[in-house]
């Protein structure tokens, strides 16, 4: 039996790539970067190398279960539905649970559905030597990227350089985590070497991350736990509904990370990036002579440059003079804003959404 399995975490409703990404179809089912493939289908597709695909799970909620399904073309049993949301924490505690009433040897990488990874080869083969560290040891392992710019959006994690880890390269013991910055300490940070981007990606063996919800988050182990026989049955669904309501609202990092002394980052250079903001996709983009990048549509550019244009099909736009902008056409909304601005996005989605309910979500 291979004991590698996998969590897709696929709940989130991707605000900041609004007007694009809505409420029926949010980011993760949506070919964001133009390859022909949405970002769940690129995250699935690059685990299959890593585990097999029956051991892949996908926690997501009631509404996008059909979307997950059809896009992956996966067996139902697998998608795992959340009745609302409850960050990642809850999320990844309903994975580990179903995993260990099918395999309670299991290695189990917990991925967000929606991330960028360019060097999928190299990825693979780092997923492989944190499985075969997880394997034999007590310890929570997370991909850190190193910094090549002082980025405020990230997480960072702080790496023991005085004790690697033998035997695996790049793999170190954290000494904290600190959420995102603000510019003068991300520059400090980068400065000093130590530090890493958090991906977002954890590697573990299940008996590991099983102790670490019971010590750090008893309250969210005891209400899983009490329902451990009746995962994979018809009672797990209403089961859930139930444990869910009484889960707090905690990531993973504030709940579990951030509390472990058990904790490794495994330095790599995967050319990843979570795509968080239009910004972040515009510098994964291919762009032309000025600069600008056309993620989708028909654009007659004059005197632009820096700019990110996704127009819906069917449509031309005519575009004149602008420099660092945003240019979002999706159906009903025209999204225009500058790049350094891009920020209030949530901001202007909630403007929207008290003065036209919810028509525009």
């Amino acid at each position: 039996m291979d004991n590698r399995y996998v969590i897709i975490m696929a709940g989130g409703v991707g605000s900041r790539f609004w007007p694009l990404s809505r409420r029926e179809k949010p980011k993760q089912f949506l070919d964001i970067v133009g390859i022909g493939e949405t970002l769940i289908q690129q995250t699935y597709r690059r685990f299959k190398k890593s585990c097999p695909e029956e051991n892949i799970f996908v926690v997501t909620n009631a509404d996008h279960k059909n979307l997950v399904i059809e896009q992956l073309k996966i067996d139902p049993s697998r998608v795992l539905i959340e009745p609302f949301r409850r960050n990642t924490a809850p999320c990844l505690a309903y994975g580990t649970f179903r995993i260990l009433k099918e395999n309670p040897d299991a290695l189990i990488t917990v991925t967000p559905a929606d991330h960028l990874i360019v060097k999928e080869e190299v990825f693979s083969e780092v997923i492989q030597r944190c499985y075969d560290f997880a394997e034999k040891n007590d310890a929570l392992i997370t991909l850190g990227i190193k910094p090549d710019r002082p980025e405020t959006g990230y997480g960072y994690i702080q790496a023991d350089q005085k004790k690697p880890v033998k035997g695996f390269n790049n793999l170190l013991k954290v000494k904290t985590f600190t959420e995102k910055p603000d510019i003068d300490l991300a520059k400090v940070f980068l400065e000093s070497g130590d530090f890493y981007w958090n991906s977002g990606i954890f590697i573990w063996n299940i008996k590991a991350i099983l102790n670490a919800i019971e010590k750090h988050m008893p309250d969210m182990y005891n209400v899983f736990d009490e329902g451990r026989e009746l995962f994979g049955t018809k009672q797990e669904k209403s089961f859930i509904g139930k444990t869910y309501a009484e889960c707090r609202n905690i990531s993973i990092d504030y709940g579990i990370m951030e509390k472990a002394d058990n904790v490794y980052v495994m330095g790599t250079d995967i050319g990843w990036s979570d795509l968080g903001t239009w910004s972040s996709l515009y510098e994964h983009s291919a762009v032309d002579r000025n600069k600008n990048s056309v993620i989708s549509g028909d654009v007659f550019s004059y005197g632009n440059h820096g700019n990110l244009f996704n127009i819906a099909p069917g449509k031309i736009a005519v575009i004149q003079g602008l420099k660092d902008y945003i240019v979002v056409d999706s159906d009903n909304v025209l999204l225009i804003v500058k790049k350094e601005e891009e920020q209030n996005i949530k901001q202007y989605l909630e403007d929207v959404k008290n003065s036209t309910k919810e028509k525009y979500l």
